[in-house]
């Protein structure tokens, strides 16, 4: 009898498992470890319905990856069983490698490693365990699988991977800026010359598809109050490193002892819920800094967050470092833990990696920038940054 599974997803309805190889690693420890680390950070805070996790997004860009070899594969790309299957591994895992609270403790927790570095290594791990089941898929998440378009639909301009991150997280904020397409886009998909591309009738809905993310980056993921907790949480941490804040295991060995010594399998034993609980644990700290931006974080009482168009002035600077300094009778070191100044940027469309190409019925290729009345132009080249102050209100 053939493997059938469903899950039913708020998002896309059913989501099929029909592969027995796929089910296991869902239920594999490394995988569930997901179900306790949010997609979004601290966004909750401000969008209070955006509490979905990993683990709902990885499932979601692997119901998209399904649905893009099927339509690829109606179009006569040819995709063979053993390459479906590790394409669907790849995206399923694409994520494993995320720390406690996704991108707002990346590089905080594992100093110097990227989340795809520990993805990859997880892969590895797991291929090991499953007696190389998963080296095509590594091969594929690695780039150096011949077919290239396979890659692309796992990390691209135009990957599943933000088809469903925009999906979902518009979908769980409440925010319709986000709201994309994606089955159309789906349904455009092409592959030309190896490479993924997009039919000439997608042209309107890729435009609107990067309007979108340059918009829910703005309105959700840079919003000052996020921005506001996410940096308190980093400072959280670091502050916890510098002062040699004791707090239980596994936590602990990230707090006080060199990364080089902390061990993959530790990596997966800590998630969410070991870093809130040091912070409830750090609230009553002698540490007047930690324990400020713990009771921040748990009550949320924020850091105020301004935005400036360029550089926030020497004067303001001065100001909020006094104020602060007085009310919480703070050293000068110690002050700049709560008052500091950073940059936030988005790009629209990255014109220096990979470009999103658009086929013609002639069979000419044009990036989205060079088609005629193109809403995505070479006007958006570069970054659109903002600066910003973080300041006790």
């Amino acid at each position: 009898m053939r493997f059938h599974k469903i899950i039913n997803d708020p998002v896309y309805g059913f989501i099929t498992i029909d592969d027995e190889l796929i089910h296991k690693l869902i239920a594999h420890p490394y995988y569930q470890r997901l179900r306790r680390i949010h997609q979004m950070a601290m966004a909750h805070l401000v969008y209070p319905g955006a509490v979905h996790t990993r683990l709902h997004h990885s499932l979601g860009a692997y119901h998209l990856m399904r649905s893009a070899l099927h339509e690829l594969m109606i179009k006569g790309v040819e995709i063979t069983p053993e390459e479906q299957q590790a394409a669907k591994i790849a995206i399923l895992l694409h994520d494993i490698g995320h720390g406690p609270f996704s991108h707002a403790l990346e590089h905080v927790l594992a100093e110097h490693l990227h989340h795809e570095e520990l993805s990859l290594m997880l892969i590895k791990e797991l291929n090991k365990e499953f007696e190389g089941k998963l080296q095509m898929a590594i091969d594929i998440f690695t780039n150096v699988y011949p077919k290239k378009f396979l890659h692309q639909l796992i990390s691209g301009q135009l990957d599943v991977d933000r088809m469903d991150y925009l999906t979902r997280d518009s979908f769980f904020t409440g925010v319709n800026e986000g709201v994309i397409a994606y089955d159309r886009i789906i349904k455009m998909l092409t592959v030309h010359n190896g490479e993924l591309m997009v039919e000439e009738k997608g042209i309107y809905s890729i435009e609107k598809f990067l309007v979108a993310r340059r918009l829910m980056y703005w309105q959700v993921y840079l919003h000052k109050t996020v921005l506001s907790a996410e940096q308190m949480l980093q400072r959280i941490i670091k502050r916890a490193k510098f002062i040699g804040a004791v707090c239980n295991e596994p936590l602990n060995s990230f707090i006080n002892s060199p990364i080089e010594n902390v061990t993959l399998h530790q990596f997966c034993s800590i998630d969410d819920f070991d870093v809130m609980m040091a912070i409830k644990q750090w609230c009553t700290h002698k540490d007047v800094v930690l324990a400020t931006l713990c009771k921040g974080i748990i009550d949320r009482h924020l850091l105020k967050v301004k935005y400036h168009s360029e550089s926030v002035s020497v004067e303001i600077i001065k100001e909020k470092t006094e104020a602060t300094k007085r009310l919480y009778k703070l050293s000068e070191e110690d002050v700049k833990w709560l008052v500091f100044t950073g940059e936030a940027s988005s790009s629209t469309y990255n014109f220096e990696n990979e470009r999103i190409k658009i086929l013609f019925k002639d069979g000419i290729v044009k990036d989205i920038t060079e088609v005629d009345n193109a809403l995505i132009n070479d006007n958006l080249r570069g970054k659109t940054k903002k600066y910003y102050i973080c300041y006790p209100s």
